[in-house]
């Protein structure tokens, strides 16, 4: 059984793309992206224990 280890992370409007592009090398998928409690967005990402890159 795969399990996972996730993380969250705040997404700047304006550098989106890079922010997931290197959380992405790093071996996370991206699973959701929500509105914080502070009006931003949040990214929720995980990946399998030990996949560290």
């Amino acid at each position: 059984m795969t399990t996972w280890e996730y993380v969250t992370t705040p997404l700047i409007v304006h550098n989106t793309a890079a922010i997931l592009n290197n959380w992405g090398s790093q071996g996370w998928e991206l699973v959701q992206v929500v509105q914080g409690p502070e009006g931003g967005l949040v990214a929720y990402l995980k990946r399998p224990v030990g996949a560290d890159a």
